[in-house]
């Protein structure tokens, strides 16, 4: 199987489902000196310590708590894809409700949702921003 030629993907993103985000939060500060750096209005607080983005987001219905996603920053999606492909998986999707964080989504064999990000997770870029940049009309 090939490796991906470029640098390493990091781990910059993880999801938690919990029923109190704001409880979490205060946690997540004041034990680990965290910061906010987005609170939304769904419930859901953003959290960093300058590298890592850790989303507290509630959870819904019967949903147990627990980490309900990560995220990769990845310096080349085409070559993601292409791993992907030659595994027999499906290529990246784009993200449900677009996401300022992420702009595709992939599944791990065990079904693990996994976040792809070019931009990176400490900056929001939705995707009227996305095909802005891109030159796109």
């Amino acid at each position: 199987m090939a490796q991906p030629t470029n640098r390493k993907a990091k781990v910059r993103h993880i999801a938690i489902k919990t029923p109190d985000p704001q409880r979490l939060a205060d946690y997540y500060t004041k034990v680990y000196g965290l910061d906010v750096v987005l609170r939304r209005a769904t419930g859901s607080v953003y959290l960093s310590d300058g590298d890592l983005c850790l989303a507290l987001l509630p959870t819904r219905g019967e949903c147990a708590p627990g980490i309900e996603h990560f995220g990769f920053h990845i310096q080349d999606p085409q070559e993601i894809a292409d791993a992907l492909e030659g595994m027999g998986m499906e290529r990246p999707k784009g993200r449900p409700n677009d996401p300022p964080f992420a702009e595709t989504r992939v599944c791990d064999p065990d079904g693990n949702m996994i976040d792809l990000s070019v931009h990176g997770f400490e900056m929001q870029e939705f995707q009227a921003d996305r095909v802005r940049k891109a030159g796109v009309k």
